[in-house]
C-alpha cells in the first residue's frame, strides 16, 4: 500500500483501529476520521508504539488524525473540505464507523441516530469525496455492513423512526441501507475505475455493543462466550483489509463479502428499485439535492 492514501471512519477503536494498524504496517498513509479527537490521538500513539519505528518514517506509512462526526453533516462537510484541500489523492475509503442499538436519539440534523450515522453520514461523506476517488483511480470504496441486515426493512414512510422505534430493527435497517447504497453506487461508478463493495465482519469483540444491557449476573458468562466464540477486532477487520488492499479484488465491484469471500445476499438487499429510491431520498435528506 506504499504511496496510497486510505481514509477509515471510526478508526480509534475496534475494527477501524485494527484496519488502520494493518494498513499502516503495509505502508499506507492512513487518515483516521474520528469523532473524539483525543481518543483518536491516543489510539494513533498506541498503534505507532505497537509497530515501532517501522510504522512511519522513510519509505513507511503515515498515520493522520482528523476530526469527523458522522452525526453532524456540518462536520462531514468540514472534514471533506479539508481532505480535498490537503490530499492530492485518495485510493481507499473505508466506511467503517457505526453506532449499534442505541436508545432513541437524534443527530445534529434531526435524523434518527443509527440511520443518520451508519447510512446518511457515510452517504454524504462518500459523495463529497467521489471526485478525488475518481481522479485517483483505480480506487476502492469499502462499506462495512452486518449480517443483521437480514432483519431490516426500508420503510420509506418512517425512515426517521418518528412513528415507531425499535433499536434492533433500526440498526438492521441502517445496515441494509449500507448494502443498497454500495450496490447503487457501484452501478453509478461503472467504467470509472472506482470499485465499491460491502462486507460483514462477523461477530466481533468491540465496544459497538455499549448500549446493549447485559444483566450483571450474566456478564461473566457473556465475557467467557465472547472470548471463546467472537472474533478479535483484527480477525473481524480482515475482510475490510482484504477489500482495501488485495489484488484479488482489483476491478471487482457491487459485491458482498464475508471472511474474505463473496457471499450471497437476500433478495431485499438486491432490490435495485428500492436502492435507487433510497439514493434519491438520501440525496435530499443530506442536502445534496434541494
Amino acid at each position: 500500500m506504499r504511496g496510497k492514501t486510505v481514509i477509515i471512519t471510526g478508526a480509534n477503536s475496534g475494527l477501524g483501529r485494527a484496519a488502520a494498524a494493518e494498513l499502516l504496517r503495509m505502508r499506507a498513509r492512513v487518515i483516521m476520521g474520528c469523532r473524539d479527537r483525543a481518543r483518536a490521538e491516543r489510539a494513533a500513539r498506541e498503534i505507532r508504539a505497537e509497530l515501532g519505528e517501522r510504522a512511519e518514517g522513510e519509505g513507511g506509512g503515515e498515520l493522520v488524525v482528523r476530526e469527523l462526526d458522522l452525526a453532524s453533516l456540518r462536520s462531514v462537510r468540514a472534514f471533506c473540505h479539508r481532505v480535498l484541500q490537503e490530499e492530492p489523492r485518495l485510493d481507499v475509503l473505508i466506511n467503517n464507523a457505526g453506532i449499534f442499538q442505541c436508545p432513541y436519539m437524534k443527530t445534529e440534523d434531526g435524523f434518527e441516530m443509527q440511520f443518520g450515522v451508519n447510512h446518511l453520514g457515510h452517504f454524504l461523506l462518500t459523495n463529497l469525496l467521489l471526485g478525488l476517488l475518481k481522479n485517483s483511480a483505480p480506487s476502492r470504496i469499502v462499506v462495512v455492513s452486518s449480517k443483521l441486515y437480514k432483519y431490516g426493512e426500508i420503510n420509506f414512510e418512517d425512515l426517521n423512526s418518528e412513528i415507531s422505534y425499535n433499536k434492533s430493527f433500526c440498526y438492521s435497517r441502517s445496515k441494509l441501507a449500507n448494502i443498497l447504497f454500495a450496490r447503487e453506487l457501484a452501478r453509478r461508478l461503472e467504467g470509472t475505475g472506482v470499485t465499491v463493495n460491502s462486507l460483514h465482519p462477523g461477530i466481533v469483540r468491540t465496544n459497538l455493543g455499549r448500549y446493549v444491557n447485559i444483566p450483571l449476573l450474566a456478564k461473566p458468562l457473556f465475557n467467557l462466550v465472547s472470548w471463546a466464540f467472537f472474533k478479535t477486532p483484527l480477525e473481524g477487520a480482515q475482510t475490510s483489509i482484504y477489500l482495501a488492499s488485495s489484488p484479488d479484488v482489483e476491478g471487482v465491484s457491487g459485491k458482498y463479502f464475508g471472511d474474505c469471500k463473496e457471499e450471497e445476499l437476500l433478495p431485499k438487499a438486491m432490490d435495485d428499485l428500492v436502492a435507487r429510491k433510497l439514493w434519491d431520498i438520501s440525496e435530499v435528506m443530506v442536502g445534496l439535492l434541494k
